[in-house]
């Protein structure tokens, strides 16, 4: 089993990144890679087992399931059911945690997945630095705009 874990810190607030990232359907919003997105059988976007049907730029199709999504813990993890990748029994897990001293927080994106032998490298570099690190500089980007 592949493990990878990308943290991060944001100058905001916890509350204020959760706002951004909550929305199981928002990836189009705040992730540069993500072209669209969309809840299958319209169903709201927190509910627990939803399924998000996305692309990314590059016209990769992703399907995800929520499994879980808190927002006292600032937290959600879903699974991925179908992607280009290559990956099996991926789960991944969003953390944030407040940082009390200058209003920021802590930003922790972890993922467990299987895949082909030989493999294992490629896609740790792939997901952490292209999906995970992209996502947490866009974070870092949209809120360092703010003055």
């Amino acid at each position: 089993m592949v493990r990878i874990y990308v943290s991060s810190v944001i100058d905001a607030t916890a509350d204020s990144v959760w706002s951004r990232v909550r929305d199981f359907n928002a990836l189009p919003v705040w992730h540069t890679i993500i072209a669209d997105s969309r809840i299958e059988n319209n169903e709201p976007s927190d509910k627990i087992g939803c399924i998000r049907h996305f692309h990314t730029r590059d016209g990769g199709l992703i399907r995800e399931k929520l499994l879980t999504l808190s927002d006292y813990d600032f937290t959600c993890a879903y699974s991925i059911l179908e992607s280009p990748m290559g990956v099996d029994n991926y789960v991944a897990t969003l953390k944030l945690t407040p940082i009390t001293d200058g209003a920021r927080c802590f930003i922790e994106w972890s993922a467990e997945f299987d895949c082909a032998a030989g493999r294992e490298q490629e896609l740790s570099e792939g997901i952490g630095n292209g999906v995970f690190q992209t996502g947490f500089d866009a974070l870092k980007s949209h809120f360092g705009r703010r003055s």
